[in-house]
């Protein structure tokens, strides 16, 4: 979200956990968790690539400071895997995360409830500090009840593990505002812990956490251009794709944040913006992110999935040499 704010053909993850962590329950996420969503890695035979996801985990941990992931999401094209991919990647990012990583999320989000339930229950099995699901977005919940029905349905199948709804609008077109649904959310979701909010909508997720006073739910934000606005109305953390290879960068902006050091901050913040800009009028996605991460931490990738194609070889000279050029403060 590496749950620092994870992609796939081997699943990516992204999760920035950038602060102390506290138990309720089960565990849970606070103050400004960072947390990868990992990249899928694929052989070019379009097979998941398990056997990378061990050095993926160290390399994480190791050079990016992120101990926490988020499986099987956006990054990791999660939506493009098979049922049986989806939960032998998550085994396997259990397995191999055992003792270094400190929260495994499992998205177990699909277009049709039966599918999920079934992850769910696999993710519950294999003891994934967390689950989270987005909206079905063929046949899209048009009212809060619609949607909160869905998910009561999902988290039902585990009982005992925390609960995250995935809100990303511009994927799944599913404009619920997580203000309304997370009135009364408890009552019908017990095990409700809070939400990836993956949208720019600043206003919504303001009013949220202004309705949390008691700080019983986590808001991990998803737009990671943006986190430093996020942060400053109250998200808990961060879930995204560039603390795979800007980690270590974001870890330093939340720790300047807290300090406060609001100028060293917005550094960091204007730094991964720049970079993001400038990537974004290349043309960039989920195949341009895993180029990326490639070539930043020797780990590949393999091409992405169909529909989506290959990043170019010239994106990727571009992307390198404009990263390359970027100049950290404190020369980070």
């Amino acid at each position: 979200m590496a749950c620092s704010n994870s992609q796939e053909k081997f699943g990516t993850a992204n999760y920035l956990s950038g602060g102390r962590e506290t138990a309720r329950g089960n565990s849970r996420l606070s103050c400004y968790p960072r947390m990868s969503n990992r990249c899928q890695g694929f052989l070019t035979s379009g097979k998941i690539n398990l056997p990378v996801i061990g050095q993926y985990v160290d390399y994480l941990v190791n050079e990016q400071n992120v101990k926490n992931v988020f499986v099987n999401g956006t990054t990791g094209e999660g939506l493009s895997l098979s049922i049986q991919e989806r939960k032998q990647l998550a085994e396997e990012w259990m397995y191999q995360g055992k003792d270094k990583l400190d929260h495994v999320i499992i998205h177990v989000g699909a277009l049709n409830l039966p599918e999920c339930q079934e992850l769910a229950r696999h993710a519950a099995a294999i003891g994934a500090g967390g689950i989270a699901v987005i909206a079905p977005f063929f046949f899209k919940p048009t009212k809060k009840d619609e949607l909160v029905a869905f998910l009561q349905k999902v988290a039902s199948e585990a009982p005992e593990v925390p609960f995250y709804y995935y809100h990303i609008p511009p994927l799944t077109g599913v404009k619920i505002r997580v203000e309304e649904l997370l009135d009364g959310i408890k009552a019908q979701i017990p095990t409700f812990q809070g939400v990836k909010f993956s949208d720019t909508d600043l206003l919504d997720l303001a009013q949220c956490i202004n309705k949390n006073e008691t700080g019983e739910f986590e808001f991990l934000y998803g737009v990671d251009e943006q986190l430093l606005g996020a942060l400053a109305v109250g998200a808990n953390g961060a879930v995204g794709s560039t603390y795979n290879y800007l980690g270590r960068q974001t870890n330093l902006m939340l720790q300047a944040f807290a300090k406060p050091d609001f100028a060293l901050a917005q550094q960091y913040q204007f730094l991964t913006g720049e970079f993001l800009n400038f990537v974004i009028k290349l043309g960039f996605g989920v195949a341009q992110t895993k180029a990326v991460m490639t070539f930043v931490s020797g780990i590949p990738m393999g091409p992405p999935r169909l529909p989506l194609v290959d990043a170019s070889s010239e994106f990727i000279v571009k992307a390198k040499a404009k990263l390359d050029s970027i100049v950290w403060p404190h020369g980070d």
